[in-house]
């Protein structure tokens, strides 16, 4: 059944934000910083090779052999830089974008690092006469850091493989998480290989000097972004547990203290990653969106319990020390292009979309799509919300194969329920089977692209 709840009398919670550009200078100009890196990544092996010198099939493998571990080295340093959580890098490009961009490169890097293995081997294969596997054991053997070099890029490989995203959904997010981490010792392993055995790099010049360069520029990232930032961030607003409130009998949400909350630099939408420092919470960090606009106040997310790390928190005792990392993600008012938004959630989606509901302008739609009543949770919240916004709120509630939801889910129905739907923001979160069938029904009804935003969690 399709429930409408909309209301058009009361005081406006919270002022409208401003749509922003998008920063399509900025990423046009990281496009060429990528770019000019690439060249200046590949021109000691230019520089080296000298025009007619590749006489043999085993030169031209060799050469081909070291064009690609390159290329592979310097895209997975640009991999790291990008997911680094550096605030201003995120400001600047977009979160959404950043994340996208580390996507698309994680298989040019898996696809150069294994041409680069083939191709070497091969390559001096044909050099010394020998079949495939005496030369890998020559390799492995006697060449310094080489066995490093395989491991790491064994690693690389089953790093890519779990980031396939039928397979990360079936992982635990800590098991992925924690796997995913193994990247940087990945570059620990390989740096070695590269400069003792990189023909281009090993001797002091220019593509060596060049290299160092991109290393320390990958370093300073991670230390600023991934240490210093959250340090800061901790140190000076020293946040702790408030209290926590059962929502339902699977869902709670849990309030938040501290410091100097009115400087915190946060919006409704985004998401901080939360470790807990209690028993059993302590040693795990976890994505979470924040479920209310920060108010100065107090912050506050909304969890379902879906496992044990989210079970132990609803036993959590009010003056649990918390040590976050964020704020992060786009997923904001500010990010909107037009005067009108339109928001589809489910599940656990709701919370970052209740909190977006308060910054956004007044006019919303807001479609909550549920399987039964009870799976309503902030629903109260929502219709107070929704009356002070002067927002239409829609409970979708059924099984996906009844009528109404069935018919709204259509180009037909989408655009009988907002006929102006082009010309607003769309904001999207949910199980992926909701992000997707929604993303093919903006598509029909020709939603520019720009207009489409997404949570992180969904890219």
């Amino acid at each position: 059944m399709t429930v409408p709840r909309q209301r058009t009398a009361g005081r406006l919670a919270a002022p409208a934000a401003r749509p922003v550009e998008h920063n399509t200078a900025g990423r046009f100009l990281l496009r060429a910083l990528f770019w000019g890196g690439l060249a200046l990544a590949v021109l000691p092996w230019w520089l080296g090779t000298k025009a007619g010198s590749i006489d043999t099939q085993a030169e031209l493998f060799q050469s081909a052999g070291r064009v690609t571990g390159l290329i592979a080295g310097y895209l997975l340093l640009v991999q790291v830089v990008l997911m680094s959580r550096l605030r201003w890098l995120e400001r600047w490009i977009g979160a959404r974008h950043l994340g996208l961009w580390h996507r698309e490169l994680g298989g040019s890097v898996l696809v150069t690092i294994l041409a680069h293995a083939a191709l070497i081997t091969v390559g001096y294969a044909h050099a010394d006469r020998v079949g495939l596997t005496s030369e890998l054991g020559t390799l492995l053997t006697e060449y310094p850091d080489m066995i490093t070099a395989f491991i790491a890029a064994g690693m690389l490989v089953c790093i890519g493989l779990l980031s396939i995203r039928a397979l990360r959904r079936a992982l635990p997010y800590e098991m992925w998480y924690f796997l995913h981490l193994t990247a940087y010792v990945t570059l620990l392993l390989g740096f070695a290989h590269q400069f003792s055995n990189g023909q281009e790099l090993f001797r002091p010049g220019l593509g060596r000097t060049v290299w160092i360069g991109f290393y320390v520029v990958m370093i300073a990232a991670v230390v600023l972004g991934r240490i210093v930032g959250p340090l800061t961030l901790n140190l000076r607003h020293r946040l702790r547990v408030a209290d926590v409130v059962p929502e339902s009998p699977d869902m709670v949400s849990i309030y938040i203290t501290g410091r100097r909350l009115d400087d915190l630099d946060a919006r409704a939408g985004q998401f901080f990653r939360w470790r807990f420092l209690a028993r059993g919470l302590w040693w795990q960090a976890h994505p979470f969106s924040l479920s209310a606009a920060p108010n100065g106040r107090w912050l506050r997310l909304t969890v379902k319990t879906v496992g044990d790390h989210t079970q132990r928190m609803r036993a959590m005792q009010p003056g649990t020390h918390i040590f976050v990392e964020g704020p992060w993600g786009d997923f904001t008012a500010s990010r909107r292009v037009k005067q009108r938004a339109l928001l589809i959630a489910a599940g656990s989606g709701i919370a970052p979309i209740r909190a977006l509901l308060e910054e956004l302008p007044p006019g919303a739609v807001v479609i909550y799509r549920a399987s039964a009543v009870h799976d309503l949770h902030l629903r109260h919240e929502l219709e107070e919300l929704a009356q002070l916004r002067h927002a239409q709120l829609w409970f979708v509630v059924g099984d996906r194969r009844d009528p109404g939801p069935r018919r709204l889910f259509t180009a037909a129905g989408m655009s009988d329920l907002v006929p102006d739907i082009t010309d607003r923001d769309v904001y999207l979160c949910g199980p992926d089977g909701l992000v997707e069938q929604s993303l093919q029904v903006l598509r029909r009804l020709r939603v520019p692209r720009r207009q489409v935003h997404l949570d992180p969690f969904e890219l």
